[in-house]
């Protein structure tokens, strides 16, 4: 069957050229789930776009999107292929905050080329970091690398040994060991391979305060921090992926392809369907409502209050949440059409690999659930936990 056509217009120029290529990613997709990265012509597509500069500063090229904008570029992707929405997303937010919080020196040799560097790597499990003279050795291991097949610099967290202070670091691919093992359920195509690093020397000036909010170029957008751009990233995936599980089902009924077209007369089927509609599309309004409200606020050139935080993480959960939900409506609905090889079994496998994610895990709701009741009183969000204000 060919791909549906998402109902949701463009928000953006580049909200537009997303989704011309989404008709592209889906015709690879098959290709990347089997390969395990995605098709080449896909990668020169993102490329000749300027996808891969969502989130690079406008004084070095980029489209430096506001936050709604940036959940329609992600939205877009990932409803043609979630691997690629997904590789875009991590690579987009690698790229774009190394070209806002890096030093100038680091920015000017990165962003030079014909073509913006593909930043790809892993921010959430620390390698460690010794201070020498002009910068750092860096070591340790990291897993989940999105995008690094596709990568020319790797992204990665460490925790400075003599201070305890955490910090991203930025550099050549080449100085990493990759570790080629990225044999999972869903999301296959996205290569989100393991990496070490052994005592490599990191200059100061390629790396950065890894929860900084203080850009030295770009605009207010910057004031998010990593973990804002990581929750735009998430929620954006899980929209676009929702809303084409929905309209692959409906295409199944409206062609009375199998299960899905035997139950089009069904008041138990259409009564399901219209629920599963209202909770995708209640999720995506939440994300919609937070997000325009932060966008409003940075371009007001405020940071983001500690309620816009929690709300804007609490936003990301559900929407995955009911993602999931309407992923197992679709698939039980799909009946063998959905079990076989396929666009929706590809859909419903990658799913269950990005509700993995520790952005969306328990953890995250008990703490948001934790501060809208009142019971956190005194406290910050410091990435995904609360610590003393």
């Amino acid at each position: 069957m060919p791909m549906p056509t998402s109902e949701y217009p463009p928000r953006s120029p580049l909200g537009e050229r997303a989704k011309a290529l989404a008709p592209l990613a889906d015709r690879h997709g098959a290709y990347a789930d089997e390969q395990g990265h995605l098709h080449p012509e896909l990668v020169d597509a993102l490329h000749e776009h300027g996808i891969f500069g969502m989130w690079v500063p406008q004084a070095l090229g980029g489209s430096e999107c506001t936050p709604v904008e940036s959940l329609d570029v992600i939205e877009q992707l990932a409803y043609g292929d979630p691997s690629a929405g997904w590789v875009v997303m991590a690579a987009s937010l690698s790229t774009g905050t190394a070209g806002c919080y890096l030093g100038d020196g680091a920015a000017a040799e990165l962003f030079s080329g014909d073509r913006f560097p593909v930043i790809a790597g892993q921010g959430t499990r620390p390698g460690n970091a010794v201070t020498v003279d002009g910068g750092y050795l860096l070591s340790g291991a990291w897993s989940f690398a999105s995008g690094l097949k596709h990568g020319t610099h790797i992204h990665s967290l460490g925790i400075i040994q003599e201070t305890g202070e955490p910090r991203i670091f930025v550099t050549p691919i080449e100085q990493a060991t990759l570790i080629d093992n990225w044999d999972v359920m869903g999301l296959r195509g996205t290569g989100s391979i393991d990496y070490t690093m052994s005592d490599v020397f990191v200059p100061e000036e390629f790396t950065h305060f890894a929860v900084t909010e203080e850009p030295k170029r770009g605009g207010n957008l910057y004031h998010v921090g990593i973990i804002g751009f990581a929750e735009m990233c998430h929620s954006g995936w899980a929209m676009g992926v929702g809303r084409r599980l929905l309209d692959e089902l409906a295409q199944l009924s409206q062609e009375r392809v199998g299960r899905a077209g035997g139950n089009a007369t069904s008041d138990s089927f259409t009564e399901s369907f219209g629920a599963a509609e209202g909770t995708y599309r209640a999720a995506r309004a939440f994300v919609y409502e937070q997000w325009t409200a932060a966008t409003e606020a940075l371009a007001r050139g405020e940071h983001l209050s500690d309620k816009q935080h929690t709300l804007i993480r609490l936003a990301l959960t559900h929407v995955t949440r009911s993602l999931n939900e309407v992923a197992n409506f679709v698939y039980l609905s799909g009946g063998t059409h959905a079990l076989r090889r396929g666009t929706l079994q590809r859909l419903m496998r990658d799913v269950h690999a990005g509700t993995q994610h520790v952005t969306v895990s328990p953890p995250v709701v008990q703490r948001c659930g934790s501060k809208l009741a009142g019971l956190s009183d005194g406290t910050r969000w410091q990435f995904l936990d609360l610590v003393p204000a």
